[in-house]
């Protein structure tokens, strides 16, 4: 098995896990009362399209990740990987079970931040398999963008 099939399993592993907390830690998540009764903004996906959405997400930046690794990335992006970790899983309960908004909003700015320093800073290593993290970039804009429309109308 190659190398690139190794840390490829290691990190679908390891982003599954990030799913998997995460949605353990959100407790009744997008069914429970909280989610169902605030404002949401107009352009929210339906339901089906957040575990499609991640799913994709996950095994694209699992691919970026593998080929970051093989290509020297360093301890640096392996550092920021764990940081984005900690901030993906950690949204799920600021907003979800503890319904506080505006840190989950300060949280989900700095995980799209850190995604798009991925994208744009390691596009020099990766080139144009850089693009397998832009799912996941595109899907925290949007998510952000629904964070703040229910901190502003709520």
């Amino acid at each position: 098995m190659s190398t690139f099939t190794k840390n490829l399993i290691l990190f679908l592993i390891i982003n599954s896990a990030a799913l998997g907390i995460g949605s353990f830690l959100m407790g009744e998540g997008p069914t429970g009362e909280f989610y169902q009764s605030i404002n949401k903004a107009p352009w929210t996906p339906p339901g089906w399209v957040f575990g499609a959405a991640w799913t994709t997400i996950m095994v694209c930046f699992s691919i970026y990740m593998a080929l970051l690794v093989q290509a020297g990335g360093g301890k640096k992006a392996i550092t920021l990987f764990a940081i984005q970790f900690v901030l993906n899983v950690g949204w799920n309960p600021l907003f979800f079970a503890w319904h506080l908004t505006l840190p989950a909003l300060v949280v989900i700015i700095a995980l799209t931040a850190l995604v798009g320093y991925f994208l744009f800073h390691y596009r020099r290593i990766l080139g144009i398999k850089s693009t397998f993290i832009a799912p996941y970039f595109i899907w925290l804009c949007i998510a952000t963008s629904l964070n703040l429309y229910i901190l502003i109308h709520n």
